[in-house]
């Protein structure tokens, strides 16, 4: 999780930039803040944390919607697309269809927390 918020601040200066890809570049500048990326990459932490090990499917996708509308609240400012800051606010959460990249880039906690191969692809999916 470490790289996955630092790798969004460091890069957060270039996330809409198509311009020249160079890996010659300060780490940290004025520009550099966390974006929705590390604010749901912490959302998924901590349900995931909160639903334990031994979660089912079902409890996982329950845990994550509620600690993404948590911590999207909590920093409403953070870069969201329209329909998903839409979303953070539903009483009643739905899947809308994204065909975003969020999710793999969220999902790395999963990394961190099982024990078995098997068991974080499975959480990560």
């Amino acid at each position: 999780m470490f790289g996955t918020i630092l790798g969004d601040i460091i890069g957060s200066p270039f996330e809409f930039d198509r311009g020249d890809k160079t890996k010659v570049f300060k780490l940290f500048t004025e520009g550099c803040g966390f974006t929705d990326d590390t604010v749901m990459t912490v959302a998924v932490g901590e349900a995931l944390l909160k639903a334990g090990e031994d979660a089912d499917a079902g409890m996982i996708k329950a845990e994550v919607g509620l600690k993404m509308q948590e911590w999207g609240r909590r920093y409403p400012n953070a870069g969201y697309g329209e329909r998903f800051r839409d979303w953070l606010y539903e009483e009643e959460p739905k899947p809308y269809g994204s065909y975003g990249n969020g999710s793999a880039m969220r999902v790395s906690a999963a990394g961190q927390l099982y024990s078995s191969l098997e068991q974080t692809r499975e959480v990560a999916a």
